[in-house]
């Protein structure tokens, strides 16, 4: 189920100029629709980096020889997981 948080968000000087400089012409409609622009697209960089780290760690482990492979249980993997 979808929740709505409300927030209140205080920006003086250079930052509030910023977001009104964004705001109703044409770009956003409102600050409100710029915030949860910005909050989509930090979303999409985290877990574009978080891939991106899993990419590495898979091209690297599947470089390694496999006489380097270790057996581990479901156990190990989720207790080395959580590290």
């Amino acid at each position: 189920m979808s929740r709505t948080t409300t927030l209140t968000v205080r920006l003086g000087g250079a930052l509030s100029d910023f977001v009104s400089a964004n705001v109703g012409d044409g770009s956003y409609e409102n600050a409100s629709e710029y915030i949860r622009d910005l909050i989509r697209r930090d979303k999409e960089r985290v877990e574009h980096e978080a891939f991106n780290r899993l990419k590495v760690e898979l091209t690297h482990a599947f470089a390694a020889p496999e006489d380097t492979y270790q057996p581990l249980s479901a156990a190990e993997v989720i207790a080395r997981s959580r590290t």
